[in-house]
């Protein structure tokens, strides 16, 4: 059979040429090709190395400048409740201030009409007095036919009215 006598040159043919394109094929990829793409992966990791590293310390940065914010924040806060406290402090004081002169102004005016009305109670009591007077003088006079003497009627109505 020719077809065995063959497989002997055909496998030999069959290997040598696997030979050459498995060589040629790891000569190509294997020392040129993949030195490339793992210098490339490892360019890759490295970056993805230093980005993280960047991310992290900015990361720090920005938590650090939140927190001397939020200190600088509180103290502004303390800082403005503290001016309106004392703006509270000068308004009240301001206000009782204020509300010192209208009583003062209201305490002489009720002092004026308390004047005004001891004087017109005196004038008042003067005027009862007279007429009382008058009036006794004259009943006297029309009950007894006595006349009576101005000043001792006066002293006999305020010493009715005092006692």
């Amino acid at each position: 059979m020719p077809q065995i006598s063959q497989l002997a040159e055909t496998y030999a043919s069959q290997v040598f040429w696997l030979l050459i394109f498995f060589g040629f094929i790891f000569f190509v990829i294997g020392r040129g090709m993949v030195p490339k793409v793992m210098a490339t992966v490892e360019a890759r990791d490295k970056q993805i190395a230093a980005d993280l590293a960047a991310a992290e310390t900015a990361r720090s940065a920005a938590n650090a400048e939140e927190d001397a914010w939020r200190v600088q924040a509180n103290t502004q806060r303390g800082e403005a409740q503290a001016v309106i406290a004392k703006a509270k402090a000068e308004a009240a004081k301001a206000s009782e201030a204020r509300l010192a002169q209208a009583q003062a102004k209201i305490d002489a005016r009720v002092g004026d009409a308390e004047a005004q009305i001891a004087t017109a109670r005196s004038g008042a009591l003067k005027e009862i007095e007279q007429v009382a007077a008058d009036a006794a003088a004259d009943i006297v006079s029309r009950l007894a036919g006595v006349k009576v003497d101005a000043k001792a009627a006066q002293a006999a109505v305020k010493e009715a009215l005092n006692g």
